[in-house]
């Protein structure tokens, strides 16, 4: 009996398009995606389809309730406090223990200077340098296991960025000002400070955003930055 063969090429390019789709909004949450959909869309084999709906269930990207047309995930206020305080615990640990060694990478400079630019040019687009200035942290410290459980949260990490950065809750201007303290701290050894500016930036954000999600903001949704010279809400 003939074995089907998907071509592993093809599925990854079809399960990068569509979940880039969903984090720009172009899928919205809720919207169902079945394998004639995927299949017509892309001029595709079914079978190609079926592989990339399944790629994007396991990484929850598309949800299927009792075997049930699979349909873009949709995020609720708890979800969001969930995956960012699941983000605070790994980072802070990182953080930690990069500041003990006083080892800044240079991708994070690099990809907060581009934030910086970004904003200076008048956007809010900055999902994608923000996302990477977290991650060289987490890469940092060259652990494979807890980089791969950090980029096991990165679609919804970056989901969530999106629904805000798409609301514009939160200022580049804050964001540049508080990834730029927090990479002095970890320079100076300041293992504590930069634990403790990592959570204040996290949870003006996770607050925010389950607000903009029908949820009711917490009080960290309000403290001002204090990595600003003169504080702004």
């Amino acid at each position: 009996m003939a074995r089907g063969i998907v071509t592993t090429s093809l599925v990854d390019a079809l399960v990068e398009d569509l979940r880039n789709q969903v984090v720009t909004g172009a899928l919205a949450p809720g919207t169902p995606l079945t394998e004639l959909d995927v299949a017509t869309r892309y001029e595709v084999a079914r079978a190609s389809a079926r592989a990339a709906i399944e790629r994007l269930t396991g990484e929850k990207v598309l949800v299927r309730n009792n075997h049930k047309t699979a349909r873009v995930v949709h995020l609720g206020p708890q979800d969001v406090r969930d995956i960012y305080l699941t983000r605070t615990y790994l980072e802070s640990e990182v953080l930690r223990r990069l500041a003990a060694d006083r080892r800044v990478p240079e991708a994070a400079r690099e990809a907060n200077a581009e934030i910086a630019e970004i904003w200076a040019g008048g956007s809010w687009e900055i999902v994608g340098p923000d996302m990477r200035f977290h991650t060289s942290l987490i890469d940092e410290l060259g652990s494979e296991r807890t980089s791969a459980m950090y980029h096991s949260l990165a679609f919804e990490v970056k989901l969530c960025m999106a629904q805000l950065q798409g609301r514009q809750e939160l200022s580049p201007e804050i964001i540049v000002a508080e990834h730029a303290r927090i990479l002095d701290l970890i320079e100076s050894g300041d293992a504590d400070g930069a634990a403790a500016m990592l959570d204040e930036h996290l949870a003006r954000a996770r607050e925010r955003l389950a607000a903009s999600l029908g949820g009711e903001a917490g009080p960290e949704a309000h403290v001002p930055s204090s990595a600003l010279a003169e504080p702004r809400g």
